[in-house]
Order: C-alpha cells, then structure tokens, then sequence
C-alpha cells in the first residue's frame, strides 16, 4: 500500500503529466512502476491510467480533498489531449467510455466540493466547453456505442451544471437567468434537423429542463420534426424524441390544471400535427409517422383516439382523397388500425357503433387509393389478441372486400391482402377452439358469450357459414378468363385456408374444412387452373390439389381420365414453350393422385402396385413416377430419331424439350434417395442418360454455332440466301433434310406439309390415330428452331444436374444400393465439358456450368476415390489444352473466352476450403504464367483464355480470401497486356485490371483532395469536360461547394486578358454549374447561412460577367455562365413588392437585367445554326430572360422596366425561345388553375387569351402548337373565346370544328390534347345560355366519334387519357343531365366508352374514368342511385356504380324501351364481333408466342355479371313492359342462334379442350356465359321462370360438371 493514501491523487497527477519526482516516491513503487515514472508512456497507456484511477479511487461522500479535485481536472484535460491524438476506433471507443465515466465521477466530487471546483465546471467553465465540443464532434460517429457514450457525457454535463449552481439564485431566478441553459438550448434548436445528435441532447434537455420552455422557443418544434420524418435515416430519433416530449408536457399540463381542459391544449399541439402529416403529407412521412410515431402517442394517450376519430371524420367529407392521396378517410383507417393492433380498441362491436360508420368501413374498404383499402382491411383483420372473436359486421365487411379487391394489378397489394386475411383465418381458428370449450363448459344458467352476447354454438355456426361462402366466391373467382391477379390471390387465400384448417384426425374439433366445400365443379376449376400461362397460378393450384386428401375426388370414367392423360402427352410435345409446363402439372397431379389409366401399365406390361388403406403409398407414386417416365421416354426416343433426320420437322411440330421438362419436373417430387423399386430404375436411368446425350447432339450444332440467333434463312433473294451459306454448313452434318444442305429462298406463303415429311408419334391406346394425317400444314421459322434447340439444351442441362444432385451413386461398382454408376458420372462430366467448351451461346453454357457446379459439389463428396480424382484430372485436361494452342481445337476464343473460365470456377469454386486448396495454387501459377508477354504469335489464344479465366477468379467471392496472394501477379499480367500489339490481348487485360481494383480497392467512397483537381477539366474533348465536371460533385463535402465554387471563379479570365483557352473556360464553368446545382438541390438549402452563401457567390459571379455578354465571343461558354447565373435567380432573395433584397442580391439582380437587355433577345440575331453553340445558348438566354420577367410582374413592376416581356418571347422567331416560353407559362397556367398558386397569376400575365389565339392559328411548330393548346385548355375559357371572332374571325363552331379537326388528323400528344380543349369548350357552352348551347349542338356528333375512336385498347395511353379527361368534364351536360342534349344512342356510346376505359389495363386510365363515374355519382339527379355518392372508389366498384347510375338514368329518361336493346347487346356481346372471332377460330396461326395485345386485368365476366345483376334489378322494379313483342323475340331468336352455335362448336371440340385447346375454350366459355345470362333476362321478360327456357344444355358442353358463373353468383345471392 501506498503511505499516506491523500498523497495518491498528487503521485497520480504527477506520472499524468510526466512530473514524477523520483526521490519522492518510494523505492518500491519505482521499482515496479519505473516505465511509467522515467520514460515517455503511450497514447494507451496514459488512456488506461486514467481509467484506473477513475475506477480504483473513491470519489464518493466527499472523500476527495484539493489534491483530488486537481487530479479530477488533469485526468479530462489529459483526456481531451489524447481525444485530439487517438484515430484507432478501438482507443476512440475506451476514450469515450472513460470520458463518461469522468462525468460520472465529476458528479460525485461536486455533491461536497470546494467553490473553485465548482467554477470549473459550471456551464461557462472551459472544460464543459470542450466537453460539449467533444460531444458535438461525436454524436455522429459510426460506432454506436461511441453514440451513446456521447449521450451520457451530455446528460451528465446537465447534472454538473445543475450541481454548480447557487441553490438560492437558481430558486428565485428560476429558468430564464440560467444563461448556460438557454443558450445551450438556442445552440441546440438553430442546428439543421438531419443532425441526428441533435435530437439525443434535445431529449436529454427536455428531461433536464421540461418542454415548457423548449415550446416557448419553437412553439412549432412537432410540426418541425414530424416533417423531417419522411428520411428513413432520421425516423428513430425522431420518434424517440417527439415520445420524450409528449410525455414529459402531459405530465406537466396534468401537474398544473385543475380539470380535464389541459388535454385540449396537449391536442393541439401534439395531435393536430400528427393529423396534418397524414392528411396530406408525403408517402414516406405517413408510412414513418404511422408506424414509429403513432403508436407512442396512442400508448400515451390512448383516450386521445377519439379526438383524432372525431376530427378525421369530419374532414372525411371534404377530404376524400384520390389514387395519388389517402385523405382524411385514409389518416381515419391508419389511426384505428393502429390503435387496434396496439390493443386501444376494447371491442370491435363498440367500435363499430361509437367509434366510426358502417357507411366509413365501406368507402375504405373501396377507396380509390390502395393503401387506404389495404389500412382498413387490416383494422377488420388484425388484433392484438389472437382468440378475439370475429364480429357479424366484420365478416360482412370481409365479403364485401373480397368481392372487388382480388384483381389487384400490384403485387405488394396482393400480398398484403392475403397476409392479412390469413391472420383473420387464423383468428377464427384459435377463437373457434375458445368457443367449443365455452361451449362444453357451459352450464344451462351461465351468461351468453360476453364478447358475441350469443350462444358459443350460433357464433361457430356463423364462422362456419363465412368461411363456406368466403371459399365460394373465391371458386367463383376463377371463372374463365379471370386475370393472373384475381387467379393468384384467390388461389393463395384457399391455399391459406387450407394451410390454416387442416384436415384434422382424432378428437380436434374443426370449425371449418376446405375439403368439405369441394365439389367435382370445384375440382375441374382448380384443374383448369394449370391452363393458365403463368406459372406462379399453376404452382398454387397444384399446391392447393395437394392439400386436399385423396377422398375429396373420385375419377369415376376412365375414358375421361385416358383423355386427360393423352392430353398431357399431347401437351409435352406442343410447340408452344408453357404448354410442356402445363403437362408437367398434369401428370405430377395424376401421379400423386394415384390416378393414371390402366391403359399405360397394359401398354408398358406393367402391373398396377397394391397397397393398403393405412399405406402411406410411397410405392404406389414410385410405381407411377415410373411408368410416366418410360412412356415420355419411349415418346422422346421415336421423336429424336425423326429429330435426326430433320430438326426443321422436330422444331415445327415436336420440339423435344417438352418431354425432358416433364421427366425432370416428375423425379424432382420424388425422394431419389428412398427408392424401392432400384433394379427398374436403373435400366430407365440409364436410358434416360443416353437420350439426353442424342438429344443434346441433335441440337449442339445450333447452340454451338456462331450466330444461333439467325440460323435459319428466311431471306427472299438468291443474294441473301448465299451469304447465309456459310451458317448452313456449320450445321449440316447432324442433318439429312435439304433444307439444311442448301439456303432455301421463301416464297411469299412457303410452307410444308408434315405428312410429306413423314411425322408419325405413338400414342398410348388403341384409338390414338398419328399425327402425320391430319394433314396440319405449318410454316419453320429460325424463331421456332432457336427456341427448339436453346430449351431442349436447356431442359437436358437441368435434367443432368438434377440426376447428378438427387439420385444416390454406386460406391462399389457392384452396389446395390446406388442408381448412377462411376461410368456415368463420368460421362456426365464429359458432356458437361464438351457444353461448356464449345458453346458460344451465354444462355447454353451458364446452364451446363449450373449443372457441372452440382456434379463437382458432389464428386468432393464422393467416399468412392476414383470418383474423387475426377474433377483433378478434368482440370489438368483442360489446362493442357489451353496451353498447346492446338489450330484444330475447338475452344472459343471470343466472347470473354465463353465457357471456359466458367468450367474451371466451377472445378476450382467446388474444392473443400478446409483443405490445402492444391488446385487452386498450381492453377493460378499455370495461368498467370500462360497470362504474361510472348514473343510467339502462337501463344495469343492461350495468353486470351488466361487473361479471361482469371477475371472470372477474381470475381468468385466463393474462393474468398485464398485468391488475394496471387492479385499482385494477376495486376503485373494485366498491366503488361496493355502493351500488347493484339487488340484480344488488350481488351482481356483491360477487364483483368478493372476486376482487380475493385478486388483490391472495394467500392470507392473516400473524398480525397487530389479527385478535386480533375486532370480532365481541361481535356479538348467536350464531352470529357461534362463528365469530369459530374465527376467532380461527389468528391467535394456539401458545406465546401460554396468555397470551392469561388475559388474556380477565381481562376477565371479577366476581361482584359490577353490569351484565354475556351477549352479551359468552359470545363471551369462546367465545374461551377454542377457544384451549384448539387450545393441548390441539397439539405443544405435548409440552412440559416444558405442566402449568405449564396450571395457571396453571386458577389464572385459580377466579376467574371463579361463571360456572359458579347465581349465573350464564344457562345458555349457563354451559355454556361448564364446557366450560373439562371440557378442563382432561382434561390437568391428575389424582390417583391414593397420589399428589396440585400445590396449584393439587388446589384446581381440589375447586372442580369443588363445582360439580358443587352442580348441578342432584343437586339436580334446575326447568326445562323451552323455557328456551335448557338441552340444551347439561346435555350440557356430564354430561361433567364423569363425568370427576370416573371420576378418583375410578381414584384409588380411596369412593362417599360422588364428588359423583355412574356409576349416579345413568344414572337421570336427561333422555336427553341418560343418553346422554352411556352412551357414556363404552361406551368404557371396550370397551377393557377389547380388553385395552388398563392395569389393568382401575376397582372402581366393576365389577358393573354388574344395572344394565345393568334399564336395557335399562325404556329407551325408541333411542339410550341401542343404548348399553345394546353395553355388554352388550362385557361377559362369565358377570358379568350369573346374574343375569337375579333382576334381569328372565328365563331365558337368554327372554331370547336377546327379544333376537332385536329384532334382527327394529328399525332397523338397533340390529338389528345385537342380532345381536351375541344371538351372544355363543350362544356363550357353547355352551361351557358340556350343560345349558346344550340350553336355547338350540331358538332356535338362529331365530338362524340372523337371520343369513342380515342378509347381504343391498342391506342396509346395518353389518347385514352385525353377521352376520360374529356367524358369528365362533359358529365353533368351529356351523360348524367336529367335533359339529355345528345340522343340515346350517342349518350349510350359515351357511357360504353366509360366502360371499356374502366377496364383499360393501365392504372392510369381506369382512375381517370373512375373519375368520370365519381362525377356521374355525384350530380342532384344521380347522388341516390348508389350508396358511395361523393366518395373516391376503385375501378373495380366503379364498373358496378356506372352500371347502376346508367340504369336509373334510363328509368329517369323514360328510354327503356330504346336504351335497353342496346345494353342486351353489350352483354351478348355484339360489339365484340364474335361472329369474326367464330369465322377465324379455325383459320388462326399457331404462332409460338402471342404477337396480339393483351388485356391482362379486363375480365369480361365480371362486366357481364354486374350488367346482368342491374339489368335484372332494373326489369324488376319496372312497373310496365319495356320491350315489344317483335322486339323481345328478335332478341330471343339472336341469342338462341348463337346459343346453337356455341353448342356445334363446344362439340368440335377435342377431349379434354380446356388443356389441348385452352384460348379457343375460354372464348366459348366466356359467350357462353353470356348467351345464358341474356337468355335468362329475355326469359324474365317474358314471365317464364329460367328452368322452363329451352337454351344452351350442361350436356352439350365437353366439361358436363362445369357449373357456370351465373348460376352459382345468383345462388350465392
């Protein structure tokens, strides 16, 4: 022990500062301690004296004396010493730590210390001085445990001044005398609010000194910081913060009030915020706010959820949202569902009925936009107890949703609608168990449920009846021609379903069971969902199939049953690539159902296997995956000898890769490693081997040649056909078809006949019939044998690899117990090998390489030794042969050396990294030698391959950190090969070298001060100049532009100058623009110093501005400049009425002006566009010149002072000028016109509808024209149309004829925006006087064909848009106006034109139609048609609700009679014109994709359900007949023909047609439905009831067990 222990602290603070008086010390101590007494200690060691001192002394109950306190203040200067010094992260770390724990210790010796102490640390000291620096230095660093330590040195820097303080001043003072304080909090509150340390000290002051005072401050701080909630980085700390200030204000205002009345101050100042941002902040803030923020204010407050309901369903009304915007209908949804999930809703029940609408729920259930929607199914769905019972409102409210919400075009939609149902699914699970133990439990006198306040029996019932129906809509969902996104989301929520409610076994009580629900019609539904060309649909069904037991469906006729699996056979062999996935499916399921026909076991002589009931018929799908395979392979063997002979024939009508797909889909469901029938598969393996080796040798010659993407000529002249030779001979050997051996020239409808060609498939049973005499006539394109060869290599590619993965090897020759033999890995490997070598397609040898990487994994894993060895001695092989540079050998030189490296990464990535990597290690010294210079031309191709093989090398991550050794002699090799006279050679090494620096170097992110300087700046080369400019903008720090930028402007020319380099000028100015526009566009704008900054660059910018006037006679760099100066005008103050900036901003704004007086804008141009630069300069001169005359009229200056105005811009004659002027006014226009524009437009540039006029008659320019209309369509039109006649000597009809005219005849951009203005004016004299209204009458027909022929499908969308635009604006005139001005007919085309835009497959469209049926809903005479009046819904409620407006408009017109003929044929169908469809049916092309454009979100059976339903609902409520009886059966006699006709067609049809002729079936089907639904509304006509009408039979249909869509939604009603 040290003797006396006070002289410790002074002992410690001599070795602290190195003033050790060695005489003075006991010998002892310098004995063991002699380093740190005599000599210089480290940066550490000093670090971890202080730490044990900290620690070992005590610092507590005023045992510290002076000599303490002294040591107290050595210990943190020595630390901020070594803070300056240390740059280690480790030593950072310890510093901090220790730091804080200073503070710590600090506060004890403060608790009892002497006054000079206490001056020492109080707030003004300097040690808090620089104990707040280090903190302000800190609070950002990457280590977040140093982030933390600085938070604890802050906290603890508020506790030492509050110990400092004079306890008598500070109590009568109070806060506003403590200097320390407010000055540290005014410091705190001026900082920007992406400084993330700043919200950790504003927490840690508000804990310190309450929020009273911070609110006095910055009264708006939430609003401030929600706002900045919209950055992910910043989300956390600012929640954290916000939770610490509503909390601590709640305490204070409940502290102080005497009633309940603090609450609404505590709203208002926290709540009212929160409502703004999710009423109308941006996307990324709601999503922040609703996931961080709100949930704290709830667990707060969770009574303040009735305020926020009360205010949201206030605003609700007037804020209704759209597609782009929740509203206040969608802040209302997201805050119950919150508070639901957070468990602040004590019952659903309650809420329903006190907390929000049933009319509510609905409008978010449909609302327009989808996360609203997707808001309000999460309030129905999620809770945050899993046994909460389901509701009776919820589940109708569940119906409700599914109803029009499954065909979602968004994937993300999709699946959080499915995640969410399933967690509902899930609730009705776990409640259910409740409820039947209730039920068990329950005595004869016990209380109903409290939660249903009903029998626990009745609540089961209903959860049993919801799910049965929920199930049935969505069977009903998969109607023909459905959509992918209604197939999959109703296919993954029965998946769910079904996942959810097991078919249970023993004594568990089930509520509910899919299986139960499940019919034969169920069953075929899901079947023909394996039809769909989507494989994501096929995968669910399958999957759901499976789910299902085996009892469910019994195949009862085997006839139907041979004819489905011909039809899979038949669909393997298809020409069209989805069709052989279809088959796949098809004979998975009928393997796994244990359903094949008996047929294929009599044909193969195979007996059926046995099994018993408790089997788990593991054997039973053995035996059948078997058999399938011998039939697809005795298929494939006959068609890859006809493949032999001619590819063209097998291309064309069985292109082989069906049959492979199939085989390898139905071994890739069976456990290879547990087979027990392994001495029959062993022959079929090795059969299986052999076809694919045929197979691949058929099609190689394709794959292999050096152009496979146009192998086959389909050239018209000799000429073309000659040139193609070469192609042709590459690939003749593998065939004897003289289509091969000599280019073929093409007639105009060249074709051949397979029966010439001899095509002939066995079939399985005695009724097949071949192919060949059907006399099928079909035309060879290089389409069609591309695709035959690249997937057939495709499919054996993944076959192999498959085997090679999942089938178990014979570890002896003589084993029993394996299936792939040591020969035949081995010659797995070489075809492999051959592939990956020889192939110069990427597409062909990446598949080889996928399945060689599973052959090599394996081999290394291999016990037997020889197989072991394998990828040893293919290594050396082929390293042997890079080497000797054979003229004979056939390895690919071009294409990066195409399979090669891939080969070898796949050898070398596959050696065990546990071992010695040998391979790795003599190969990389084989390839950096053979990658070195060479005298010998002969040694080119070997020095290529190198080069190109240690690319790949460098880049495999999976070799890791055993590749970096030989990085300094693949750089050597690289930079060598530069030099070579071989462009290969230098290309090669260019790659090398680029793979190597960022092997070495990693992804750059340093800033260092030699990228500042740009070498290129300068460079001769334009484009060079722009991009090192680019370059240079991530190099310099936000807070360095501003010096940088002045510093280059520096270095500018005088104007006095004699010798410049423009070159020069102009890459500096290039330099400058790009660092202002980043330094504008950046965080930094937020700044206080930010107008400062500005104007000391805009100070620097005057004294270069001659490079802007014609003293600069170089236009490019004068264009630049005043490129500078136009971002300049954009942020400095700009002067407005009755207020001037500062002095420097006043003098920048008058040297512009002059500029631009001075300009060729006012003087004129003497210049051509053959002088460089003159295109640019004159677009960078307009945009200055119209911010100057637009800041000049918002000042509210006179004309005669704007150096040009608006109209002299217009009358320019250079298009650029116009253009550029054009657009500024279209921006300003339209934001006028959309009302966000504070004051209006400025007076200047009011009154210019004469301008407008006379510039659009004389306007030649398409651009500047389409311009000049949008500006006219965003003005009101009572400000220019009075002025026509005068201005253009045009009447208003003239002039709505000419502007029709145009729309007919122009482009599109500028038809559609013809269409628009034409519209306005239409509208705009619809609601003027009569006589107004009668003069564009008879134009009204021409307008209405524009309309009609712009809703076109195959039209862009831009057209389609324009017509919806134009239907809106014309609504409350023409289609919903109690008087119709147009006739019926035309007034039903424009409501079919809604209709078909309603079912546009862009988003885009259906929202802006939707917006025509809003407006439809929301007239006097229409609010009552619906239920959802005034509401923002979705597309696909739309469709339904202008249904049901359009028929109480016909009853309102009194047109029944006339309008409803017209809308039977919308639901037959006649605009459709199936007739043509029927008529081609038979003469189409099988073309192998689909070249027509498809509608993948239209579904023409939900349109003719919901006509149906209102057609149907309309009759009956109709008091009267509305049809004649001449009328009524010439309806009848229409549909009963085509009713005969469909059933003719349905019985030409093949078995099994939904899988062999799946496009042509569905269209039936579809006409069909509506032939049915027609008849049955022509029925009720009549007064007949459906079953007595004599129409289309079940019987007549191929699928008998169909039930149709119709029939089971009205059952279902």
């Amino acid at each position: 022990m040290f003797h006396p222990p006070e002289k410790i602290p002074d002992l410690i603070s001599s070795l602290l500062l190195r003033s050790v008086d060695c005489t003075s010390i006991p010998d002892w101590f310098l004995n063991c301690c002699r380093s740190l007494c005599c000599t210089d200690v480290s940066q550490s060691t000093l670090l971890f004296l202080c730490q044990g001192t900290l620690t070992m002394l005590d610092w507590q109950n005023g045992s510290m004396d002076l000599s303490g306190e002294a040591l107290l203040l050595n210990i943190v200067h020595i630390l901020f010493t070594l803070s300056s010094q240390i740059k280690e992260s480790t030593l950072e770390l310890f510093l901090s730590r220790i730091l804080a724990s200073w503070t710590n210790s600090a506060i004890h010796v403060l608790k009892s210390s002497s006054p000079s102490l206490k001056n020492s640390l109080n707030g003004k000291s300097s040690v808090v001085g620089r104990l707040l620096e280090y903190v302000y230095t800190h609070w950002e660093h990457p280590l977040d445990a140093l982030r933390h330590q600085t938070k604890i040195i802050f906290r603890n820097i508020l506790q030492m001044h509050q110990l400092t303080k004079e306890k008598s001043n500070s109590e009568v003072s109070g806060l506003a005398a403590d200097h320390f304080i407010c000055d540290l909090t005014e410091g705190l509150l001026r900082l920007e609010w992406h400084v993330k340390g700043k919200y950790t000290c504003l927490g840690c002051l508000v804990d310190y000194i309450g929020i009273g005072h911070i609110l006095a401050l910055a009264k708006t701080i939430p609003s401030q910081i929600l706002e900045v909630m919209g950055d992910q980085s910043l989300v956390p700390y600012a929640s954290d913060l916000l939770e610490t200030m509503f909390r601590s204000h709640k305490n204070h205002l409940k502290s102080q009030a005497l009633d309940s009345t603090w609450i609404d101050e505590w709203h208002e100042t926290w709540v009212s915020p929160l409502l703004f941002i999710l009423c109308e902040g941006n996307l990324d803030q709601k999503s922040y706010v609703i996931d961080y923020y709100l949930p704290k204010l709830l667990n707060c407050s969770p009574e303040s959820l009735s305020y926020m309901v009360k205010i949201l369903q206030t605003s609700a009304d007037a804020k209704t949202g759209s597609y782009n915007s929740r509203g206040a209908l969608g802040a209302l949804m997201a805050c119950l569902r919150t508070a639901r999930a957070h468990g602040h809703l004590q019952s659903a029940t309650d809420t329903w009925r006190n907390l929000v609408s049933s009319a509510r729920i609905k409008q978010g259930l449909i609302h327009q936009h989808c996360q609203v929607r997707i808001d309000t199914l999460g309030l129905l769905c999620e809770s945050n107890r899993s046994t909460e019972i389901v509701s009776t409102e919820e589940m109708q409210w569940i119906q409700f949703f599914i109803t029009y919400n499954l065909n979602s075009q968004s994937p993300g939609v999709r699946q959080q609608i499915c995640s969410l149902l399933k967690k509902l699914f899930c609730r009705i699970q776990e409640s259910s168990q409740v409820l039947y133990k209730q039920e068990q439990s329950r005595s004869k006198h016990e209380p109903e449920n409290e939660l249903t306040k009903q029998h626990p029996s009745v609540s089961l019932q209903q959860y049993k009846n919801f799910m049965s129906s929920i199930c049935s809509h969505l069977f009903e969902a998969l109607f023909p021609g459905s959509s992918y996104p209604t197939r999959f989301s109703a296919l993954t929520i029965l998946g769910s379903i079904a996942e959810v409610f097991p078919v249970t076994e023993g004594q568990v009580q089930a509520v509910y069971q899919l299986s139960h629900d499940i019919d034969v019609g169920r069953f075929q539904t899901l079947m023909e969902c394996f039809t769909s060309t989507f494989e994501e649909v096929k995968i669910l069904a399958f999957d759901l199939l499976m789910k299902l037991p085996k009892t469910v469906v019994q195949f009862q006729d085997s006839e139907k049953l041979q004819g489905l699996f011909q039809a899979a056979l038949e669909l393997s062999s298809s020409t069209k690539p989805y069709d052989c996935v279809t088959a796949s499916y098809l004979l998975n399921f009928l393997i796994w159902q244990d359903v094949l026909p008996s047929s294929l076991f009599d044909s193969l002589k195979t007996q059926q296997t046995a099994c018993e009931d408790g089997d788990k018929s593991a054997i039973v799908v053995e035996r059948n995956t078997l058999m399938v395979i011998k039939c697809l392979l005795e298929n494939l063997e006959e068609e890859v000898s006809q493949a032999e002979n001619s590819l063209l024939q097998a291309a064309a009508s069985f292109p082989l890769y069906g049959r492979v797909h199939c085989v390898t889909g139905a071994l890739q469901r069976l456990s290879l490693n547990n087979l027990q029938l392994v001495s029959e598969w062993r022959p079929v393996i090795e059969k299986l081997l052999l076809m694919s080796y045929r197979l691949s040798a058929v099609v190689s010659p394709v794959i292999q040649s050096s152009s496979p993407e146009g192998l086959i000529p389909m050239d018209t002249d000799s000429e073309s056909a000659s040139r193609l030779q070469t192609i042709l001979n590459e690939i003749q050997p593998r065939d004897t078809n003289d289509y091969f051996t000599q280019a073929k020239i093409l007639k105009e409808h060249d074709s051949f006949d397979l029966e010439d060609l001899n095509v002939s498939v066995q079939n399985i049973g005695a009724s097949a019939e071949v192919k060949g005499k059907e006399r099928k006539t079909c035309d060879v394109t290089a389409q069609m044998v591309l695709v035959c060869c690249w997937r057939s290599m495709k499919e054996v590619a993944l076959l192999l690899g498959t085997l090679c993965q999942l089938l178990p090897m014979q570890s002896v020759p003589e084993s029993s117990n394996g299936l792939l033999t040591e020969e035949q890995v081995k010659e797995i490997g070489d075809y492999f090998k051959q592939h990956l070598l020889q192939s110069r397609h990427r597409g062909a040898f990446e598949l080889a390489y996928t399945g060689f990487v599973k052959l090599t994994e394996i081999l290394n894993r291999c016990p037997n030794v020889s197989l072991q060895k394998l990828p040893e001695q293919w290594l050396w092989n082929v390293l042997e042969e890079i080497k000797c540079s054979d003229p004979s050998s056939k390895l690919c030189a071009t294409r990066r050396s195409a399979g090669i490296p891939f080969y070898i990464q796949a050898l070398l990535a596959s050696e065990p990294k546990k071992g010695k990597m040998d391979l790795l290690k003599i190969t990389m010294k084989e390839l950096i030698s053979l990658a070195g210079p060479t005298d010998d031309s002969q040694s080119t191709v070997p020095q290529v391959h190198a080069l190109n093989i240690l690319r790949a090398l460098f880049r495999d991550t999976r070799l890791g950190e055993n590749i970096i050794p030989y990085v300094a002699d693949g750089a050597k090799a690289a930079i060598l090969g530069f030099t070579s006279p071989v462009w290969a050679v230098r290309n090669s090494s260019t790659l090398l070298f680029s793979t190597l620096i960022t092997r070495i170097f990693g992804v750059k992110r340093g800033k260092d001060e030699l990228s500042k300087k740009n070498r290129c700046g300068r460079s001769p080369d334009y484009r060079s100049r722009e991009m090192a400019a680019r370059a240079l903008v991530p190099f310099v720090m936000v807070d360095e532009i501003p010096t940088t930028i002045r510093t280059l402007l520096a270095k500018l020319p005088n104007c006095t100058d004699q010798r410049f380099r423009q070159n020069h000028i102009h890459g500096t100015l290039l330099q400058v623009f790009h660092l202002l526009q980043a330094f504008t566009d950046s965080k930094y704008r937020l700044n206080t110093y930010f107008q400062q900054e500005l104007a000391d660059v805009a100070v620097c910018t005057r004294a270069k501005l001659w490079l802007a006037e014609r003293q600069n006679p170089c236009l490019v760099t004068r264009a630049v400049y005043i490129d500078i100066l136009f971002l300049l005008t954009r942020c400095l103050d700009k002067p407005t009425k009755g207020n001037q900036p500062a002095v420097e901003c006043l003098g920048f704004w008058e040297d512009v002006r002059r500029i631009i007086s001075g300009s060729e804008l006012i003087t004129g141009f003497t210049y051509t566009f053959t002088v460089p630069g003159l295109p640019q300069y004159l677009q960078s001169l307009t945009k200055l010149a119209i911010t100057t005359a637009a800041v000049a009229a918002q000042a509210g200056e006179q004309a005669g002072n704007i150096p040009i105005s608006f109209s002299q811009l217009l009358e320019s004659s250079f298009p650029e000028v116009r253009l550029l002027t054009l657009e500024a006014l279209l921006e300003r226009f339209s934001t006028a016109a959309l009302g966000l524009g504070e004051k209006g437009l400025p007076p200047l540039q009011r009154n210019m509808g004469e301008t407008f006029l006379m510039l659009a008659v004389k306007e030649n320019h398409p651009e500047c024209f389409c311009k000049i209309l949008k500006i006219l369509h965003c003005m009101d039109p009572s400000e220019w149309l009075s002025h026509m006649q005068r201005c253009i000597h045009l009447t208003p009809k003239e002039f709505l004829i000419w502007t029709m005219d145009i729309a007919s005849n122009e482009r599109s951009e500028v038809q559609s925006v013809a269409l628009r203005l034409a519209s306005r004016v239409i509208a705009h004299h619809l609601q003027m006087c009569e006589e107004t209204r009668d003069s564009v009458a008879p134009t009204l027909k021409q307008w209405v064909q524009l309309v009609v022929s712009s809703c076109g499908e195959h039209l862009p969308t831009e057209s389609r848009l324009a017509a919806a635009e134009a239907l809106t604006s014309t609504t409350p005139f023409l289609l919903t106006s109690p008087h119709p001005v147009l006739g019926l007919q035309d007034t039903l085309a424009l409501w079919r034109c809604v209709l078909t835009l309603l079912q546009s497959e862009e988003q885009a469209v259906r929202d802006a139609a939707t917006g025509t049926v809003v407006t439809a809903m929301s007239q006097e005479n229409t609010c009552r048609s619906t239920e959802f009046a005034f509401c923002q819904v979705d597309a696909s409620i739309a469709l339904t609700l202008a249904l049901a407006v359009l028929c109480d408009l016909l009853q309102q017109w009194d047109q029944l009679a006339l309008g409803l003929p017209v809308l039977l044929g919308w639901l037959l169908g006649e605009d459709d014109d199936f007739v043509v469809h029927l008529e081609n049916t038979h003469q189409v092309e099988d073309y192998l994709f689909e070249k027509a454009e498809i509608n993948f979100w239209a579904e023409t059976l939900i349109f003719v359900k919901y006509l149906h339903e209102h057609l149907l609902r309309l009759l009956s409520t109709s008091s009267r007949r509305p049809l004649s009886p001449e009328s009524l059966r010439h309806l009848r006699r229409t549909a009963s023909e085509q009713g005969h006709l469909l059933s003719q067609l349905f019985r030409e049809l093949p078995p099994a047609a939904e899988f062999l002729k799946t496009v042509e079936f569905t269209r039936l089907r579809i006409q069909e439905e509506r032939t049915l639904a027609c008849l049955q509304l022509l029925a009720f006509l009549e007064g007949k009831e459906r079953e007595d009408t004599p129409v289309l039979r079940a019987s007549d249909s191929p699928a008998e067990a169909n039930q149709f869509t119709l029939a089971k939604t009205e059952t279902a009603h």
